[in-house]
């Protein structure tokens, strides 16, 4: 019974974590959609946003970067209602 019901608690918060089932990419091309890269730069000062940017260069950068990936990924927590 405690089992069934760690597998439960572990399902329920799961479901309430907004990037779960999110890919790196997707985030990525949700915000650039969204914001386009100008926007992202003044938001999130990290130079893959900002020279040169592309999708793949920066999720080549975010990949390897767990601080900048961590802004990112707080950025698309605060930015969901908006899309």
């Amino acid at each position: 019974m405690t089992i069934l019901w760690n597998v439960l608690q572990e399902n329920k918060e799961m479901n309430n974590d907004p990037l779960h089932g999110k890919s790196l990419k997707t985030i990525v091309e949700q915000l650039v959609d969204f914001y386009g890269f100008d926007t992202l730069a003044e938001l999130i000062n990290i130079n893959c946003f900002k020279d040169n940017p592309s999708i793949n260069s920066s999720l080549k950068f975010l990949r390897k970067t767990d601080w900048a990936r961590k802004k990112v990924e707080e950025l698309y927590i605060r930015t969901l209602p908006k899309f």
